[in-house]
């Protein structure tokens, strides 16, 4: 126990003193803006870096969560970006900074916050209730090409959930009825109780129905299997589910950023501040574990790897947009 400590004091030490030799650092508190409500995948993963940060010291500033979910998040990005140099604003969100402009009118535009960090990649899975009579991909897929009216529910309009459903439609032929939720966590209970044929729901969002034997996973949109891990139920875990490529849906990948955001006029020196905090976050040990909870995968993006990812993620969204005639005016 005393060798753990150690190893805590220490390492909390090293990314304390890593964070202190930057050239700027924050002298009052700092804002953690969410975009999304309380409870959420991102207002999860904005409370995990902040307690991460707390716990092993990496600012003298205290943090505070700011929860501004309206408007799909965008109440968050307006409220981060209201003042263009404030660096203690500092807002999470995911691929719907970028995103949100190009289907509504918003009180921001993409270029009002400058991307500071990637920090993990959500999953997104196919899924059924359990007594479902569609017991793998290829039959539910047959089942909607037939247009027998199948209801599938997502988190906004719009959004990533409706931009995927629509690249299974364009992908596969099939149709089906878009019902849009409040959050991935009400679409995870409308599948639960049957109200919905199916959502494409994240891990975290399903996996409390996916215990309780309420729902089932069909196929993952990955190139890859997910990582192996315990058991879900007594005959299934992660690694378990089909690739969705390979179960009659030819999409290889479909993935959603979490991602961090400054105001577009902060200072350099505040983003490569903010930049070493959330790297020495993403190698502690209590990321880890968040990453293997939240079944996402571990990728950490920050720069021109990062840029690169925003403008090939919205590009492959803005073609289903004009697809779709969502384009805004």
């Amino acid at each position: 126990m005393a060798r753990i400590k150690l190893t805590a004091t220490l390492l909390a030490s090293a990314l304390y003193a890593a964070a202190a030799s930057a050239a700027w650092v924050p002298e009052k508190p700092v804002e953690f803006v969410v975009a999304s409500g309380a409870g959420g995948g991102t207002d999860t993963f904005a409370r995990t870096v902040q307690a991460i940060i707390v716990k092993y010291k990496l600012m003298a500033a205290p943090v505070v969560v700011v929860n501004k979910g309206g408007g799909a998040g965008s109440e968050g990005f307006v409220y981060g970006s209201a003042t263009p140099d404030d660096p203690y604003r500092v807002t999470f969100g995911t691929n719907n900074e970028y995103l949100l402009p190009f289907v509504a009118k918003m009180g921001y535009t993409v270029q009002s916050l400058v991307p500071v960090a990637g920090m993990a990649l959500d999953e997104f899975l196919l899924w059924v209730p359990a007594d479902s009579p569609y017991k793998d991909t290829k039959s539910f897929i047959e089942a909607a090409k037939k247009g027998e009216g199948l209801k599938m529910g997502g988190s906004q309009s719009k959004d990533t959930d409706q931009t995927l459903v629509s690249m299974i439609s364009a992908a596969t032929g099939a149709k089906f009825t878009y019902i849009p939720f409040k959050s991935g966590g009400e679409a995870a209970v409308q599948l639960a109780g049957g109200h919905i044929d199916s959502n494409t729901n994240n891990p975290s969002e399903n996996i409390g129905q996916w215990k309780a034997n309420m729902v089932r996973p069909l196929c993952v949109f990955s190139t890859e299997h997910m990582a192996a891990g315990p058991k879900v139920t007594k005959d299934m875990g992660w690694s378990d589910i089909p690739l969705c490529k390979d179960s009659g849906v030819p999409i290889p990948t479909y993935q959603m950023p979490r991602t961090v955001w400054l105001p577009a006029k902060v200072s350099p020196d505040a983003i490569a501040f903010y930049t070493a905090i959330l790297k020495k976050v993403s190698e502690t040990p209590e990321w880890k574990t968040y990453i293997e909870r939240s079944s996402q995968s571990d990728r950490f993006l920050t720069g021109d790897a990062l840029r690169a990812y925003i403008k090939q993620d919205a590009e492959r969204a803005i073609e289903v947009f004009k697809r779709e005639k969502w384009i805004v005016q």
